[in-house]
């Protein structure tokens, strides 16, 4: 069966989305150049679209997103031009003679204005368009740029809807940033360019506003301390970085009474944080499991599923089981 896709948050807050999305056979497609250009094309969409990165994480092939996508609000015609512009950083004679007309038609309140009015604004707070569009571009500037044809992604993107208020937030946001450190492409993420807390430490305001909001701190010296012992604890001891834990591991783990330090789990690969298409209280989950009831019949008697207390990151479930081979 597959998974439900939860895309709006039912009192129309603010959701906070863990993305991701691997290459075509998983092949190591995109090298530093390449990767560079996907950084800047994913800060782009982010202007585009009204969404606010929290990390990120940029790989030779897959890469990982954590987004909040804020609350539904009016958009004035000055901001929707803005963004639209924001799509064509270099416009061709064709774009500029298309935004002209554009901005007669808003102008003028002629109806071919408010259809482009209402197109745009479906494409503004949601987390589907954003990565679209992220994956769209990137696809048509590789393609064209490495002379290949057909598709660059082995799939729809995937996405975990993440509880916002609660300490997940700060496990999720960790473990992407220390990909880098589970592939053995640097010891310290700080090193590698192409992750968020890299980019934060270089002086993205951005990204330490976003790295702020999960570590409930408000000056960057504080927000530095506090994620930074959140991603290596009291210590770190050299390991064989490409390990993973299964739902299996887990569950053999707790049966022996044991639980390992939270640094150690966020070094392995943990496919609740893939996998799980929510993740949050019992209470967060049960409230997105009711709006999926009537997608599917299997879905009507479904109840969350706990993760096992491996550590003492707090007690959390999920919307779905896991079953098959792990996604990484």
């Amino acid at each position: 069966m597959r998974s439900p896709r939860i895309k709006v948050a039912p009192d129309e807050s603010e959701a906070v989305y863990h993305c991701m999305s691997r290459s075509v056979n998983k092949e190591r497609l995109f090298d530093h150049p390449a990767l560079e250009v996907m950084r800047r094309q994913l800060w782009q969409m982010v202007d585009f679209c009204g969404v606010r990165v929290v990390t990120y994480a940029l790989l030779s092939n897959h890469f990982h997103v954590l987004v909040r996508v804020p609350k539904r609000a009016p958009i004035s015609d000055a901001e929707l031009l803005r963004r639209y512009r924001v799509l064509y950083p270099h416009p061709t004679r064709y774009q500029m003679a298309r935004l002209t007309t554009i901005e007669h038609w808003l102008a003028t309140g002629a109806p071919e204005g408010e259809a482009w009015r209402q197109r745009m604004h479906k494409l503004m707070g949601d987390v589907s368009p954003f990565m679209k569009l992220f994956k769209q571009r990137f696809s048509i500037w590789f393609n064209k740029s490495h002379h290949r044809v057909g598709t660059l992604w082995s799939e729809r993107f995937k996405s975990v809807l993440v509880e916002g208020d609660c300490g997940l937030l700060r496990i999720m946001s960790s473990y992407i940033d220390l990909n880098c450190v589970r592939a053995d492409i640097a010891s310290d993420p700080k090193d590698y360019r192409f992750c968020g807390y890299a980019e934060a430490v270089s002086g993205n305001e951005h990204l330490r506003e976003g790295l702020g909001s999960v570590c409930g701190e408000e000056t960057w010296e504080k927000i530095h301390s506090a994620y930074r012992k959140i991603l290596f604890g009291a210590a770190m001891t050299p390991r064989a970085y490409r390990a993973s834990i299964s739902p299996e591991d887990f569950q053999e783990v707790v049966a022996q009474g044991g639980k390992l330090p939270l640094p150690e789990v966020l070094r392995c690969r943990v496919r609740y944080f893939t996998d799980g298409v929510v993740l949050g209280s019992q209470a967060f989950v049960q409230t997105y499991l009711a709006l999926c009831r009537g997608d599917a019949g299997k879905l009507r008697s479904r109840l969350p599923f706990p993760i096992p207390p491996l550590t003492d990151w707090g007690q959390w479930s999920m919307l779905r089981s896991l079953r098959g081979p792990a996604w990484g």
